[in-house]
Order: C-alpha cells, then structure tokens, then sequence
C-alpha cells in the first residue's frame, strides 16, 4: 500500500497579501517614526486621533521603504492633514 507523491501536478500560484497585512520592519527602518508614534499613544490614553501626524509619518516611512503598498495618504484618511500643509505652504512668503 505505497502511494507515490506527485508534487508536480499541483502548481503553487503566489498571491499578494491581503489589503492591510504587510511585512514586518525586521531591520528597524522605521523604528524611530514608530516609537514616536507609541510615545504619542501613551501620552494621549491610546487616543489615536490625537497622534495622526505621527501615524501619517510612521506610514510615509513604510510605504518609502517598501514595507507597504504606496497608497495615496487620502486614501488612508490623511486629506486633512495634507490640505494643511498645503495651506501652510501657499501662506509664506
């Protein structure tokens, strides 16, 4: 009662990973983006809208070091924050 396996007929087809699921930062690129942003949380209660620059900061350097899909940042609930800096920018001389 020997069975052979035949691993030849089955082709593994590699898919991307699920919207939101990414690599893990094992060299640390964004080590210090992400523990400004968990200095933020504590000093906030874990009140994440208080620490969106940081969040918004921490994902720019993900996305910069390949750790992420690059998103547009309104795409990711940050058009706020780029229409002021926009502003800020058209305000100095």
């Amino acid at each position: 009662m020997s069975t052979a396996m035949n691993f030849s007929t089955k082709s593994f087809k590699p898919r991307p990973p699920d919207k939101g699921s990414f690599p893990l930062d094992h060299f640390g690129e964004c080590k210090d983006f992400k523990e400004k942003f968990m200095r933020c949380l504590r000093q906030n209660n874990f009140d994440n809208t208080l620490c969106r620059l940081q969040s918004k900061e921490y994902l720019e350097c993900r996305m910069d070091k390949q750790l992420m899909a690059k998103e547009p940042l309104d795409k990711l609930g940050f058009k706020d924050l780029m229409d002021q800096a926009t502003e800020k920018t058209q305000e100095k001389p």
